[in-house]
């Protein structure tokens, strides 16, 4: 059965998309096929992968407002990835008076689902429809946490909007856990946030992942299109995206 993943939190830069490439990539070593979906009229996943938004054709929006299927483009560093462009913005207005809104992303993914093992799902930085279709189409939703106070304190409203999701939508949705990003060792901010994020979490749904240490080289990685192991197959965060994704093999 596909593990259909979110990663979802209202903040933006807390290392979403990031994540979504290079965990896409190490599940795919692992011998997993995998499909990243870009969700984010912003587009940062489909530029990371190394497509040009502006010049695709075909992307989301037209899955999702005009039955039309998935625009699937295959094997880039051994994933699949479905696009989107600015073209998605005008889908969050679209959506609001759309026939059966809530499903729209659910009903594009079930022609593919017995294709990979694992879908990952890059969500907007907002509370709006395309993070809520998401959520409703998914199996899990994992949790990216800068480990910053202000980012801490936002969860709240993250939480909120799972709850309204699980209370009618998509009530077998489960948190597959808290990943903590952009941890500096030497800042004691974060390290008090860290500390808060394991105490609070560990004890509810879902586990606190290893955290993401604060690098240059995660932006330096994007910038060449690359996951971090093929830009600097050396990096410390190597064998921690590893381990994350062993992990997520194991989530219930």
């Amino acid at each position: 059965m596909s593990r259909v993943i979110s990663l979802f939190n209202q903040s933006g830069g807390v290392g979403k998309t990031t994540l979504t490439m290079n965990l896409g990539y190490h599940l795919a070593q692992r011998e997993h096929r995998v499909l990243l979906i870009d969700l984010d009229p912003q587009s940062s996943l489909t530029t990371f992968m190394g497509l040009e938004p502006l010049e695709i054709e075909k992307t989301l929006y037209e899955a999702l407002l005009e039955d039309e299927p998935l625009p699937i483009h295959t094997n880039i560093h051994g994933v699949d990835l479905a696009p989107a462009n600015i073209n998605l913005s005008g889908a969050e207005l679209e959506l609001v008076t759309a026939d059966m809104r809530e499903q729209r992303m659910k009903d594009a993914l079930a022609p593919v689902l017995d294709e990979y093992a694992f879908i990952l799902i890059d969500c907007p930085p907002s509370l709006g429809i395309l993070s809520y279709i998401s959520l409703v189409a998914s199996t899990h939703v994992l949790i990216p946490i800068q480990t910053q106070y202000k980012a801490f304190q936002g969860t709240d409203l993250l939480f909120r909007t799972i709850k309204r999701v699980r209370s009618r939508a998509n009530r077998q949705l489960k948190i597959a856990g808290y990943l903590p990003t952009m941890f500096a060792k030497g800042n004691s901010q974060d390290q008090r946030i860290l500390q808060a994020i394991q105490d609070q979490f560990s004890d509810v749904e879902g586990i606190v992942f290893p955290c993401i240490p604060r690098t240059t080289a995660l932006a330096d990685a994007s910038e060449q299109h690359l996951p971090l192991a093929l830009s600097a197959p050396k990096h410390p965060a190597v064998d921690i995206l590893t381990t994350i994704a062993q992990m997520l093999e194991e989530i219930p």
